[in-house]
């Protein structure tokens, strides 16, 4: 069964087709032609993720699930959140974002943060919505090359190291995407494809 996972990112397309079962042949939104920028307007990464995933069911048919995950900051009143991705800017730059909210937190000894994921699935004319989260907080400067956005920063609890330091496979076992991804693939094991 064809899949669409509404993103332009092959470091994440990489990582949720090694946690969907094999059946599922996953297609990103550049193997559908769809190179415009979908807009993300909504106010919650709920409603991102549904605008992103209807968006392409509507113009191409397809079946369809999108993201949305936000980095949840306690001392910044839970910034960057939905604007995670843009936060520093829209040219969505990782390093920058990381600056900003290494910046933003200078000194400041709550760090507690936590990552959200929101997968939002359209399939056989349902929507269902599937999330995870990570609970953890941010380190002092960024370590690692591992990942992307801000894993350099994010330290998960129960870990010392941050997420740009884990493997992929441990990063997967027990981030707020894969707990979201594991919670699209279980649906998909019990449904009938």
């Amino acid at each position: 069964m064809k899949l669409v996972f509404a993103t332009h990112n092959a470091h994440k397309l990489r990582e949720v087709q090694q946690l969907l079962p094999s059946e599922i042949e996953l297609l990103s939104l550049d193997d559908i032609g769809c190179t415009e920028e979908i807009p993300e307007t909504g106010e919650t990464l709920e409603a991102n993720a549904k605008l992103k995933a209807d968006f392409v069911t509507k113009k191409y048919g397809l079946p369809c699930f999108s993201d949305d995950t936000g980095l949840l900051i306690d001392a910044l009143g839970g910034a960057p959140g939905v604007y995670s991705a843009r936060y520093a800017g829209p040219q969505k730059n990782a390093k920058d974002n990381m600056a900003k909210v290494l910046s933003e937190l200078n000194d400041n000894d709550q760090r507690t943060a936590h990552f959200k994921t929101v997968v939002h699935l359209n399939f056989k004319g349902e929507s269902f919505v599937f999330d995870g989260i990570v609970n953890g907080s941010i380190v002092q400067v960024a370590q690692g090359t591992n990942g992307f956005g801000y894993d350099p920063i994010f330290r998960p609890d129960g870990y010392d190291t941050t997420f740009g330091e884990l493997s992929d496979a441990t990063k997967n076992s027990i981030s707020h995407r894969g707990k979201a991804i594991r919670k699209l693939a279980s649906f998909f094991k019990n449904s009938d494809l």
